[in-house]
């Protein structure tokens, strides 16, 4: 069986949110993602735009299982913060979700029980503000062959739903192609027997 789900929930574009509790500021921004490189420049990005800001807490899911969620602290009592944003992210059940609590502090502690509701009311707030759709997950695939095999292509990416990204059209032609997963398998065997 497939982990792959014929579709799932994501967002459309970043989005921002705002809690504020005794002083503390937690500005969230929710961000769709692709991979950890991404991941990784959305925060140092926030890290160079906030150098005053005391913490940088986030949670990311990238896939379907466990094992593709991840939650950081950054210096704030273990599970008050990752944590609390994670478990947001699964309550939305939105993937490939860069979620990210930016903190300011205001002088008041807010002890581990208020820092847990400060991050989950931030990341709720960002989540609320960004467009939740539902998207089919795709393949992507680079395919070469010798132009005399070109009408034969062709004729498999109108039979299946194909889509060519890019083209390369020689005596050897390349293209890179992008299809719904779900169809990857029928595709892949066509395109195998040519």
């Amino acid at each position: 069986m497939s982990l792959i789900p014929d579709s799932y929930l994501t967002i459309a574009k970043p989005a921002e949110g705002l809690y504020k509790d005794k002083g503390s500021k937690f500005i969230s921004w929710a961000y769709p993602v692709k991979d950890l490189e991404e991941i990784k420049s959305h925060l140092a990005s926030l890290k160079e735009a906030h150098p005053k800001a005391r913490h940088i807490c986030y949670a990311y899911r990238l896939g379907f299982t466990p094992e593709d969620a991840r939650s950081n602290d950054d210096g704030e009592p273990s599970g008050s913060a990752g944590k609390p944003i994670l478990n947001t992210i699964l309550s939305h059940n939105v993937h490939y979700v860069l979620v990210a609590v930016v903190r300011y502090f205001g002088g008041t502690l807010l002890g581990v029980p208020g820092l847990i509701h400060a991050y989950k009311e931030g990341a709720i707030d960002a989540l609320a503000n960004a467009e939740i759709y539902e998207k089919e997950p795709m393949s992507v695939r680079s395919i070469e062959f010798n132009y005399a095999q070109m009408n034969e292509v062709m004729k498999i990416c109108k039979k299946h739903p194909i889509q060519i990204v890019n083209q390369l059209i020689d005596n050897l032609c390349t293209f890179e192609l992008t299809y719904p997963s779900r169809h990857a398998a029928e595709i892949d065997a066509s395109l195998n027997n040519l």
